[in-house]
C-alpha cells in the first residue's frame, strides 16, 4: 500500500444553485502516479489526467464506502487505463503500458488522442447503498476530458464542463496538473448556464493556470466570472492504494484449488519454491503467500 503528499480540492456552488464546481490542483497526486508507474510523458499526460477527473468524480459520492471506477478501452499503444477514486477523492490507478511517448502535437501539447485510440469510456460506481451502476460510451477524441463529459451528457444526462491538464517537466516529472468540473444541477438559470459557456474557454489551457501559481479559488473566480457562487469546503486528497494481505486472500478464493495447485507445481518445476506471489497492478506492492496458506 502507498501513500503520497497532499494534494488539495476546492468544491462549491453557485448561489443560484444552477452548477457546483470542483477545482482540483494534483500536482502532488500525479507525481506519486508517476513514481508508482514509472510513467513516460505520453502516458503521464493520459493517465495523470484521468487521475486528476476521478478524484474530482470519487468526491461527489453520495456515501463514504462508496467507489467509483473510470476507465478508457483504447486502441492505441497506451492499451487500458483504470483509475479508482473512494467518497474521499482519494485515487489509485493502472495503466496497461506506462512506456508509451508518441511525438507531441504541432502545438507542443501532448498526443493523448492518439495513444488512447478509438474504443470506450466506461464508469462503474460501486455503492453501498445497492447494486454496482456501469454506463459505457464511445470515445470522443481520446483527450480524456471531452470523454468524461461526453459520458455525463449521453449515459447520465448530465451537463458537464470538464477541464484537465498535465504539464510534465523535463525531468519527467509533474510541473504542474489539475481540473475543473462544473455540473449543471437540475433547472439550471439560463444566464448562468450563458456565463459558464462564455468562461469556457480561459480553461482551455488549465495547466497553464495551476503552473503561473494561481490558487484552486482564484481558478474557480476565472471559471465562474460574474457569477455569484460560494466554496463549501476544501479537501486534501491523494494517491492512494488501499490494497492488503487480506484483500489479495479475498482474491485469490476466486480461484479453484485446481487451479492453484497447477501454479505451485509450474513453480515447484523451475526450481522456485511452492509459493506464489501476487502483485498489486495499482501499487505494484508484493503479497507472497506459502502453500500451507494458500490451500488454507
Amino acid at each position: 500500500m502507498q501513500n503520497n503528499q497532499n494534494a488539495t480540492m476546492l468544491r462549491g456552488m453557485t448561489r443560484d444553485g444552477s452548477a457546483r464546481v470542483l477545482v482540483l490542483n494534483s500536482r502532488d497526486m500525479v507525481n506519486e502516479m508517476i513514481k508508482t508507474h514509472k510513467t513516460a510523458p505520453t502516458a503521464t499526460a493520459a493517465l495523470g489526467r484521468l487521475v486528476t477527473a476521478a478524484s474530482m468524480i470519487g468526491s461527489m459520492l453520495p456515501e463514504a464506502g462508496d467507489s467509483v471506477t473510470v476507465g478508457f478501452k483504447g486502441s492505441g499503444p497506451l492499451g487500458q487505463l483504470l483509475a479508482v477514486a473512494d467518497y474521499y477523492g482519494c485515487v489509485k490507478a493502472y495503466i496497461e503500458n506506462p512506456s508509451v511517448d508518441l511525438p507531441r502535437k504541432k502545438n507542443g501539447a501532448p498526443d493523448v488522442g492518439n495513444a488512447i485510440g478509438a474504443g470506450t469510456v466506461f464508469m462503474v460506481r460501486d455503492l453501498a447503498s445497492g447494486e454496482p451502476q456501469t454506463g459505457t460510451v464511445e470515445i470522443v477524441s481520446g483527450e480524456i476530458a471531452e470523454d468524461i463529459a461526453t459520458y455525463f451528457a449521453k449515459s447520465e444526462q448530465v451537463p458537464t464542463l470538464l477541464s484537465l491538464g498535465v504539464s510534465v517537466d523535463k525531468d519527467g516529472s509533474c510541473l504542474s496538473a489539475g481540473g475543473v468540473l462544473i455540473q449543471l444541477l437540475p433547472f439550471p438559470e439560463e444566464q448562468t448556464v450563458s456565463l459558464l459557456e462564455r468562461n469556457a474557454e480561459a480553461l482551455s489551457h488549465i495547466s497553464a493556470l495551476f503552473e503561473k501559481g494561481l490558487s484552486n479559488q482564484e481558478i474557480a473566480d476565472i471559471a465562474l466570472k460574474d457569477i455569484p457562487f460560494d466554496p463549501f469546503d476544501t479537501l486534501e486528497v491523494s494517491y492512494r492504494c488501499d490494497c492488503s494481505s487480506d484483500r489479495m486472500k479475498k482474491k485469490i478464493r476466486s480461484l479453484a484449488k485446481t487451479e492453484i495447485l497447477t501454479m505451485l507445481d509450474e513453480q515447484e518445476a523451475e526450481g522456485k519454491p511452492r509459493e506464489l506471489t501476487a502483485i498489486c497492478r495499482f501499487c505494484g506492492s508484493e503479497y507472497t503467500f506459502s502453500e500451507k496458506e494458500l490451500l488454507k
